[in-house]
């Protein structure tokens, strides 16, 4: 195959009777989906968010996140969009929340707020350190803060009513000495209350098989939901595998190779990308897939047209 792909040959890559659709297809019961969302800043991003959800919701996702900027920075904007969807949708909202920048007693009232509201689902992760934008920076916890996503985890436990989803990376946190530590860390995390897990996005699918055959053998055994970013802007996608250590392989630089100036085909390459990342999980055991929206329906939507999710009658 080319590295540069024109758009009838991305669609053939799609729709080729061995690619994701027809394998997606042969499933006999569709996969449950949850997708990812970020806070607006301004009123336009409101607007396109509140487009990409609308878009989306129809497909009957098991829960729709709401992410906290690095530092806590989006605190108010994740509580006002999180509000908003219990207000205005049908959908289960699962709010993010953070140890950084914030005191042990500040997080245990935004807990308690949050299960004023309803919210009845919280993402327990320590965070990024504040000013990085989610890149670099080296984490250090607030004297009166909770340290971690297990202590996290452990306060909203304590608050009680909630269920719990925590964070992990199939090929090593940035920060951790090993995988074995990483596996570790997760088995305090259930410890402490939590009752699934999403991953951080990968492309190398055999690393994100052999990360879940090591966690089983440790005895984990939570729901592992492998996150799915479809990528369209291949600079942004190396900075942020560079900033959360997910490999980059060659054959995926090389389609997007010489597509700069040619948005549908890239387009249509994420598609494939993303199915067949999808199609194999499901071969291997997987029911459950996490969308990184970026805030953009189109994709996630028809990824999940070709994986056999439909609209539901309301």
């Amino acid at each position: 195959m080319s590295s540069a792909l024109n758009l009838a040959e991305a669609r053939a890559l799609l729709l080729s009777p061995l690619g994701p659709v027809a394998r997606a297809g042969n499933n006999a019961t569709a996969p449950r989906v949850s997708f990812e969302f970020f806070p607006p800043k301004t009123d336009a991003a409101e607007d396109n968010l509140w487009q990409a959800i609308r878009r989306l919701a129809p497909l009957n996702p098991a829960f729709v996140s709401v992410t906290y900027g690095a530092g806590g920075s989006t605190r108010e904007r994740t509580h006002r969009t999180v509000a908003r969807i219990l207000a205005e949708t049908s959908l289960k909202p699962a709010a993010h929340l953070t140890c950084v920048e914030a005191s042990r007693d500040e997080v245990d009232q935004v807990i308690r707020d949050y299960r004023a509201a309803g919210v009845t689902h919280i993402v327990a992760l320590r965070g990024d350190p504040p000013g990085t934008g989610g890149i670099g920076g080296v984490y250090q916890p607030r004297a009166d803060g909770y340290a971690n996503a297990t202590e996290l985890a452990r306060a909203i436990s304590a608050v009680g009513g909630f269920d719990i989803t925590v964070g992990v990376y199939p090929e090593k946190h940035p920060e951790s000495a090993s995988l074995d530590h990483d596996i570790e860390v997760l088995k305090a995390k259930v410890d402490a209350g939590a009752t699934r897990a999403i991953s951080q996005f990968f492309f190398d699918i055999d690393a994100f098989l052999r990360f879940r055959d090591r966690v089983r053998a440790a005895g984990v055994t939570i729901p592992i939901i492998p996150g799915v970013m479809p990528v369209t802007n291949f600079a942004g996608l190396k900075r942020m595998s560079a900033a959360c250590g997910a490999a980059v392989p060659g054959w995926l630089a090389g389609h997007f190779e010489g597509l700069d100036d040619d948005p549908d085909t890239r387009r249509l390459i994420a598609a494939s990308v993303a199915a067949e990342t999808c199609a194999r999980l499901q071969e291997e055991g997987f029911s459950d897939f996490h969308f990184y929206t970026l805030n953009r329906a189109d994709l996630v939507y028809a990824i999940c047209r070709v994986l056999g999710v439909r609209e539901q009658s309301a």
